[in-house]
């Protein structure tokens, strides 16, 4: 069995262990309101922005099919280090991009990372919590994966309109916002595992035995919540600029860092409700975005757009807390890893596949069009994710 970190472990380190995760979120979105610059720069279609994403998805998916097993086996800190190295090696090519195929290899390099740092180091902030402290531990690591994803565009936006060279600039401090979080991991108490290796070392992430129900109430409201926030990300500038007239790198960045601040803050807000009544409330949020999402395309409406964007947020962050806290609740320390592996295949790769097909069917049928379309699909799979909730059973204690 995992060696746990000792349950009086200094509180500090439990925002420490967070720490990186938070670094390579901010890279995994730094990239939304740039995609205007390279588009101009570079020249390409909304579908092939798209594309440029799912890399992202790919990396990602790839890297949980490994990194949560090899976490749980050889521990968190072999899996987190490389994964900051290919972080930083993402940012040097980001800075340096002149080709969509740049592009699509950084975004690939980041995805990688950040399949490693949604389950190892989400798993290592648990550990370094503590057996007392798991509810506790699962609200920091969820709050620091939505913080950096919203603190990424807002920065870059940020910077990329107040300061010159704006690809190199981003990328240069978040190159020095990951070097510290190598700092981080490298002190970081967390013992390396004990238990023998079992199985195969690639294989699709699960759950033991009894656990089942957890993961599959968990991805049904997480899912279509990602899902919700992906589209955002990588059609958001273009909705900006098509539906409202306007391309500024801020406004962009600004509405994704308002999203991922109130996925945060809700997560806060809602610790102390039982698990069933978070997800319901994540698959509400959700549904309830998309439909203001339809409102928006059709209005042409900055607020409803921006509402839209604040109800996906909550979506996301409320079905990301209730599923990781069923997880935490349940799986034993050695399997967690995995167990945050498995949890993140069933949302991104829903994640993955929507705003591409959305974004190509935008291109050939108009971006009202096809925004309403991917925005009604949504919709249908949360309620159906609230209702698989209201069904169904969490299991364990509130």
């Amino acid at each position: 069995m995992d060696a746990l970190a000792p349950v009086d472990t200094p509180g500090r380190w439990i925002w420490g262990a967070a720490w990186p995760v938070t670094a390579v979120f901010v890279l995994s979105n730094a990239t939304t309101p740039l995609y205007g610059l390279w588009q101009r720069d570079i020249g390409f279609s909304r579908g092939t922005l798209t594309v440029i994403f799912a890399c992202y998805i790919v990396g990602l998916l790839g890297s949980l099919l490994v990194s949560g097993v090899v976490s749980d086996r050889l521990g968190r800190k072999p899996v987190l280090l490389p994964a900051l190295g290919l972080a930083l090696a993402a940012c040097a090519i980001f800075a340096t991009a002149s080709s969509v195929a740049a592009l699509m290899v950084a975004r690939l390099f980041t995805g990688i990372a950040v399949g490693a740092v949604v389950s190892a180091g989400m798993a290592a902030v648990t550990d370094v919590a503590g057996p007392a402290r798991r509810r506790r531990a699962a609200l920091l690591a969820s709050c620091a994966m939505v913080f950096g994803a919203g603190l990424g565009p807002f920065l870059a936006g940020s910077l990329s309109e107040t300061l010159p060279g704006p690809t190199v600039t981003v990328f240069a401090v978040e190159a020095a916002l990951l070097l510290t979080a190598v700092v981080a991991v490298v002190r970081m108490p967390v013992p390396r595992p004990v238990a023998p290796a079992r199985g195969s070392w690639v294989r699709v992430p699960g759950v033991p035995r009894g656990n089942g129900s957890q993961l599959a109430l968990g991805i049904a409201v997480f899912a279509p919540g990602i899902t919700a926030t992906s589209f955002v990300l990588s059609l958001g500038p273009s909705l900006l600029s098509g539906l409202l007239g306007t391309e500024s790198r801020v406004v962009a960045g600004a509405m994704a860092f308002a999203m991922f601040l109130t996925a945060t803050g809700v997560q806060f807000a809602v610790r102390a409700l039982a698990r069933r009544t978070i997800l319901i409330a994540g698959a509400l949020s959700t549904a309830l975005g998309m439909a203001v999402l339809i409102a928006a395309a059709h209005t042409s409406s900055a607020p409803a757009l921006v509402a839209a964007a604040l109800l996906a947020g909550a979506g996301q962050g409320l079905g990301q807390l209730g599923g990781l806290s069923l997880l935490n609740s349940a799986v034993p320390p050695q399997r967690l890893a995995e167990a945050n592996a498995a949890l993140n295949i069933g949302g991104y790769a829903l994640a993955g596949v929507l705003p591409v097909s959305a974004g190509y069917l935008s291109d050939a049928v108009g971006l009202t069009r096809g925004t309403t379309l991917f925005a009604a699909v949504l919709l249908a799979l949360a309620v159906i994710g609230g209702l698989v909730v209201a069904r169904g059973r969490t299991d364990g204690p509130r």
